[in-house]
Order: C-alpha cells, then sequence, then structure tokens
C-alpha cells in the first residue's frame, strides 16, 4: 500500500483506550523551515491513553488521519465493523470533517479502508456539496454585487474567504451561511438589499443581524450537502470602520466567480478564524472541523516570521483577542501537536492562566470530539475567563435553567401552505424536547462535573 500508515497496533494498545505519547497527538509534527518548531518534544500536552472512552478513541484517530506524517494510532480504523464505521461517518458529517477525510483517504491511497457503502455514500455528499457550494457563492457573488452597486463597505468573513489558507478546495467545507462584515452606517442599506433579495430578518443579536431566504423544515443530517436554494445571511456590523485601526483598510480583493470580493488582510482573516473558535469554545458545541481548518492555516505561515510577529502585536491591542487567540493555538496543538513557531507557542502559553490550560488539556477533548447539541462543560471555561475579568455572553444561572423557549427556527410565511405549516411546527416541536432532554442531562452532569472541576482546580491552585 503506497501510504504512511502503520496499520500495525500501537505497542501496549488495549481495547478501549491507546496510547497517545510520541505515536499519537505529539507525534504530528510538521518538519518546518528555518524558523523552528519543537522537534522531538512530546507537545504541549500528551492526551493520556484512558482520557478517551472507546467512541471517542475513534473519532481521535480519524483526527489524527490529517497528521504528516499519520500516528500509528490510526490502525484503530482498520479494525471497525461496517456499524462502526457507519457511526463515525454520522459524527464525520456532524463534526464538519466528512469531505476533508474522504480527501485525505484519497490523498493516502487508503480508500480500500472504507466499507464500501461508507465510501460510495461520501463520495455522493461530495458530488451534491460541490453543487451546493457553487450555489452559495453564486448567491454571495449576486448579494456582493448589490452592495457594491450602493458603495456599501463591506468584507467577505469565513467561507470562501478561507480558501485556500484554511481549506483546500472549498467544496470540502461544510458551510451552512454567508458572513459579511458591514461599516455600521451601511447595515440599514444592507439589510434593505437583503430584503429585496427574498431574505427576511429572523434576529438581531448585538451587532449582528440574521436573515434567512426560502426556509425549507425538516431538512435531516442526509440532507446537509444538498442544494434546497436555501440560504442564511449573517450581517456583522463594524464600529469605528472610518477609523485608522479599522478593518476596512487592511482588506485585500480577490476574484472569485467572476467577482472580485473583498477579504478580511491575512492577519486579520487568521485572528477572525481563531476568535471564532474561541466563541465556540465558550457555547456549547465546537466541531472539529474548526481545528482542522486552524491548524491548516497556521501551516500556511508557518515559517513567516513577519506574519506571527504582526499576529501577536494585533491580537495585543485587545486582552480579550489575545487570550481567545491564544486558547485556540493552545488547544490545536494539545489535540493535534506542535505547528506554530516555538516563540509563539511559548507567548501562548505564558498569556493563558494555568486554570484554562487545565481546562483545554481535561476538557478539550471532550468538546470536540462530542456530539452536538455539545455539554454544559463550557461553563467551567466561563468562569475561569470572568475571573480573569472576561464577562460570558450570558450568566451561567441562565444558561443552566433557561427560562424562555427556543426561537423559532423558521417563521410562519404568508403564503404558507398547511403541509408546510405542520412540518414547521413538528421541528419546532423536536427542538423543545431536543433543548429540554439537553439542558436536563447536560445540566445534571455539569454540576457532577462542577464539583470535580472545584477540587482539582483547589489542589492546582
Amino acid at each position: 500500500m503506497d501510504s504512511h500508515l502503520n496499520l500495525k497496533p500501537a505497542s501496549g494498545a488495549g481495547a478501549d483506550c491507546f496510547s497517545t505519547g510520541m505515536s499519537g497527538a505529539s507525534a504530528c509534527q510538521v518538519s518546518g523551515g528555518s524558523w523552528s518548531l519543537r522537534r522531538g518534544q512530546a507537545g504541549i500536552s500528551s492526551i493520556s491513553a484512558c482520557a478517551l472512552n472507546h467512541r471517542e478513541s475513534v473519532r481521535f484517530a480519524a483526527l489524527l488521519l490529517f497528521c504528516d506524517p499519520v500516528p500509528d494510532d490510526c490502525y484503530r480504523l482498520v479494525d471497525l465493523s461496517p456499524a462502526k464505521w457507519r457511526g463515525l461517518k454520522r459524527w464525520l458529517d456532524l463534526s464538519g470533517l466528512a469531505l476533508y477525510f474522504l480527501d485525505r483517504v484519497a490523498e493516502l491511497k487508503l480508500c480500500e479502508l472504507l466499507p464500501s457503502d461508507v465510501f460510495t455514500q461520501l463520495h455522493l455528499n461530495l458530488i451534491d456539496n460541490s453543487e451546493r457550494t457553487r450555489h452559495m457563492i453564486a448567491e454571495s457573488s449576486e448579494i456582493q454585487r448589490g452592495f457594491q452597486r450602493n458603495g456599501i463597505s463591506y468584507a467577505v468573513l469565513k467561507g470562501i474567504s478561507l480558501w485556500p489558507n484554511a481549506a483546500s478546495r472549498p467544496e470540502l467545507r461544510s458551510q451552512f451561511d454567508l458572513d459579511y462584515l458591514v461599516a455600521e452606517k451601511d447595515v440599514p442599506s444592507a439589510r434593505a438589499i437583503l430584503e429585496r433579495q427574498g431574505y427576511r430578518m429572523y434576529a438581531e443579536r448585538g451587532r449582528t443581524s440574521e436573515f434567512k431566504k426560502n426556509e425549507r423544515p425538516g431538512v435531516s443530517l442526509k440532507d446537509i450537502y444538498k442544494h434546497f436554494d436555501s440560504y442564511g445571511v449573517e450581517i456583522h456590523a463594524e464600529i469605528g470602520s472610518s477609523s485608522k485601526s479599522s478593518l476596512f483598510n487592511r482588506v485585500e480583493w480577490r476574484q472569485i466567480d467572476r467577482l472580485m470580493m473583498p477579504v478580511l488582510g491575512q492577519v486579520d482573516l487568521f485572528l477572525g478564524q481563531a476568535l471564532h473558535v474561541f466563541r465556540h469554545l465558550r457555547g456549547e458545541y465546537t466541531r472539529a472541523s474548526l481545528l482542522l481548518e486552524l491548524r491548516r492555516h497556521i501551516l500556511t505561515h508557518q515559517d513567516n516570521e513577519k506574519f506571527w510577529g504582526e499576529l501577536r502585536s494585533r491580537a495585543a491591542l485587545d486582552r480579550r483577542s489575545a487570550i481567545g487567540l491564544a486558547t485556540a493555538l493552545y488547544l490545536t496543538e494539545h489535540l493535534m501537536g506542535p505547528t506554530v513557531p516555538e516563540p509563539v507557542h511559548d507567548w501562548s502559553v505564558d498569556i493563558l492562566a494555568e486554570p484554562i490550560r487545565n481546562w483545554v488539556r481535561r476538557y478539550g477533548h471532550r468538546v470536540v470530539l462530542g456530539d452536538p447539541p455539545g455539554t454544559k462543560l463550557f461553563l467551567m471555561l466561563q468562569h475561569e475567563l470572568e475571573r480573569l475579568g472576561i464577562e460570558g455572553k450570558r450568566p451561567a444561572r441562565n444558561v443552566l435553567l433557561p427560562a424562555q423557549l427556543p426561537r423559532m427556527v423558521i417563521r410562519a410565511h404568508p403564503s404558507e401552505k398547511l403541509a408546510i405549516r405542520i412540518r414547521r411546527y413538528a421541528m419546532q416541536i423536536g427542538v423543545v424536547l431536543s433543548r429540554l432532554r439537553f439542558h436536563t442531562l447536560e445540566g445534571l452532569r455539569y454540576l457532577i462535573e462542577a464539583r470535580r472541576w472545584r477540587r482539582f482546580a483547589g489542589e492546582a491552585r
């Protein structure tokens, strides 16, 4: 087999916990250029063998397949039964890794590793997602033409702007909405343009406005790669867009789909991506694909000393940004091994309080390798951040005991048919019951884990 994947079991690995020392997360070290990485070291923190349950260990093996060289721990994938492969595929879909995984398996010439039905479904999903991505880019182009005709100051966020630095091919990403940074003074005009193109505003939270178009109730997991001509858009207002420090002063123009699109400058793009990871860590669920894309983005600039210097300087202007960046880098290295240059690693370790590093080491794998809707383990991270003066989006009490029902996923339409209304109500009832179950189970688990955390944190201090 033309591959450097060693399919032999790691020495001493048991059935449900396996070594993640030098052959695991720390094996993901990347040979770099003159600005040295930490070669030969065991990484920031090797995940202990029995820290992972069986399901997490399988998912971790799939995540480590993206490392180069591929760790021996990935041998576990060879022994999976067809039923467990289907279970793993479900997680790959939910985590946003599925099409990246297919691409990586093909790159390593390991397609025979997958059961034929799993490989076929992944391939069909890639075909569907390629079409879906083309339509999303075309929709984004149409929106931006409206912005440009009306002289709106804006920049594309996330999505296509992450290609090629964080995503090798746009169609491999799982993207569910379109995001734009818009100058605060231009937000009313941007909203009007979206409404003329058939969008309806769903929510306004802080500086973010959410819109939807052609909403479709009842879409299942197997349909997430299909194109339904249904879109979501988020407008993020940029305060102080006329100041010298505005992000708009550093935008770069790229031609995509025969349209020149403004995207954030290289440093701002990376910082925004890292802070996006941090925002997810401060919520219930963090998709593993966010870590993989951040890691790829790190490797893109691995030997660019000027880039890392500018990144640190930009982050240092805001304490929240500095801690957010450092946390995202620390978690990425904890799970997938050393990638950032040693000076940046040292900076990220120094800037993070020990309780935050402990939280990443203790719960990072559970947060990234888990299933949606996630856990409430982030409340312990939120508590430690609040000790540093960084307030959470919601008080912990409100997170544990929500006082309101979930907002409508899909709103009524004036010309709505009865069948659509029934599906919409059924969908909303399912959401309410799912959230009730989540708050009950994860609330109890959090209370148990919080006691352990307080004991552990007290001993650490």
